[in-house]
């Protein structure tokens, strides 16, 4: 199965149907490959207006799957959709007529999604804002890039588009600097070390991300280990490239998983109290888009975080 972008949802998508998917709804195919939250019904109801292909036909939702079906899907712009600003409490870091930095809390969700457009950190910047760029479209303006659902920390957003095309330009390059806290399971044997492993779809669940080589992109994160707890490690994680769950897939490749990660860690250790996965954005630097200088902030552990290192040391 080939993705035509697996790093942000696009408007057009296309896939190649492998062997493994040979059999399968055609709904229940799209709806858990899509990376945003989209309901089945609202992909039935694509199928429906014609927005989904394959090999070139319409096809109706029940259609099952053949090897080497080509799909494409164009994912219609909402006709009258009207995003709400929401008073959704916001620690604003820095903040001037180009960006504005957030402190995202944890379980908060960066962009709406079909089904889903209210209670996000979109819904959060237009009440505060007011002005945000549009390059990215009604569903995520502002937005640059993101960070996970129950993950917490540091992001930047574009308030008009020349902000948006220089931040976004920076993210590609690689130049923003971009550093994670996270508490993982183990003990890893190295003070630090790169990973260099690329990431694509776990073939055996689409939701998912894995390290493989098929259909796959460069992926590489650095580490520093900064305090050991036995069974547990707390570190340091330098992102040099920005794929979907990035270190969520690299730390579970190297058999040491993210503390409390619903998707890629071990069952629940009594010890992890905190909901979802230890990681917190900790440092993000990037060179302010109009006057040229370098900015970096940083933002202290969240609660949750600091209580769980407080259980590992006093254990």
């Amino acid at each position: 199965m080939t993705v035509s972008d697996q790093e942000q949802l696009e408007q057009t998508m296309e896939w190649i149907v492998g062997a493994e998917e040979r059999g399968e709804r055609v709904d229940k195919f799209i709806t858990e490959s899509l990376e945003e939250d989209v309901s089945r019904t609202q992909v039935q109801q694509w199928i429906k207006e014609g927005h989904l292909t394959v090999n070139g036909g319409q096809i109706k939702a029940n259609y099952k799957l053949a090897e080497g079906d080509r799909l494409f899907l164009t994912i219609p712009e909402p006709e009258e959709l009207n995003l709400e600003p929401e008073a959704i409490p916001l620690e604003v870091v820095y903040e001037d007529s180009d960006v504005i930095v957030v402190n995202k809390s944890r379980g908060l969700v960066v962009h709406p999604a079909p089904g889903h457009y209210s209670g996000t950190l979109v819904n959060a910047l237009m009440y505060h804002c007011k002005d945000l760029s549009g390059i990215n479209g009604v569903m995520r303006p502002g937005i640059v890039h993101r960070i996970d659902k129950d993950t917490s920390g540091l992001l930047m957003a574009a308030k008009n588009d020349l902000a948006h095309v220089s931040l976004a330009a920076q993210l590609k390059e690689h130049s923003v600097n971009r550093k994670y806290l996270a508490v993982v399971h183990g003990n890893v044997a190295h003070d630090h070390g790169t990973i260099d492993a690329p990431i694509g779809r776990d073939p055996h669940d689409r939701k998912l991300y894995t390290v493989t080589e098929k259909n796959s992109k460069h992926a590489v994160t650095h580490f520093v280990v900064l305090e050991r707890f036995g069974d547990f490690t707390l570190m340091e994680l330098k992102l040099e490239t920005g794929r979907t769950h990035q270190i969520r897939v690299h730390m579970k490749f190297i058999g040491h998983p993210l503390a409390g990660d619903p998707a890629y860690g071990p069952a629940r250790s009594q010890h992890v109290t905190i909901e979802g996965q230890a990681l917190h954005a900790a440092v993000l630097g990037f060179v302010h888009p109009r006057t040229g200088e370098h900015l970096q902030f940083e933002a202290e552990l969240p609660e949750d975080m600091q209580h769980l290192l407080h259980v590992l040391k006093n254990r």
